[in-house]
């Protein structure tokens, strides 16, 4: 498909992708963010279409798999595992923290600790933070499962190690 033909095509669309999004999103906001993330993604992998495809069909399949990875990206962001005894955080009001000046201190703080890391601990560190799965980070890093897995462990463990005053300060 020529350039200009698939521009009109991802137009002549538009509406049906944008109800598909409030299917999936029920929410008009939501829906034209994703709408918007599947039209930038579609623009940038044009060159991946082919035309014996379905257009339609591969527009839906790239705005579903934007929203399951935004939906599962959230949901990790949202778990909190509390270890404390008598689960004192779960009770705490569900603040991020980030919010007050004090949290983002904290977490540039923490970045720069981490930026101090060798790539080998602080590339799978982040990309894990950021919602990737073991497997997705062991095969764009080509590395073994195990490995990626260590690299994260041993970095939370020395995050922990270099800011245990923070632990003790909050």
């Amino acid at each position: 498909m020529k350039p200009r033909q698939f521009r009109e095509s991802l137009l002549g669309v538009q509406d049906n992708l944008y109800n598909f999004a409030l299917t999936l999103t029920a929410d008009r906001d939501d829906a034209k963010d994703l709408l918007q993330d599947t039209t930038l993604k579609a623009l940038d992998n044009a060159e991946k279409f082919y035309d014996n495809v379905n257009f339609k069909g591969w527009l839906y399949t790239i705005m579903r798999n934007i929203f399951i990875n935004n939906y599962r990206r959230h949901v990790r962001s949202q778990t909190v595992v509390d270890q404390t005894e008598d689960l004192y955080h779960l009770n705490l009001p569900q603040e991020s923290g980030f919010d007050t000046p004090e949290g983002s201190y904290t977490y540039n703080e923490i970045m720069t600790v981490l930026n101090g890391f060798a790539d080998e601990y602080k590339v799978p560190f982040k990309m894990h933070t950021e919602g990737y799965k073991y497997h997705e980070i062991a095969e764009k890093m080509g590395l073994p499962i195990g490995t990626v897995k260590s690299r994260i462990f041993f970095a939370r463990q020395r995050l922990q190690l270099l800011l245990k005053d923070y632990k003790n300060a909050y």
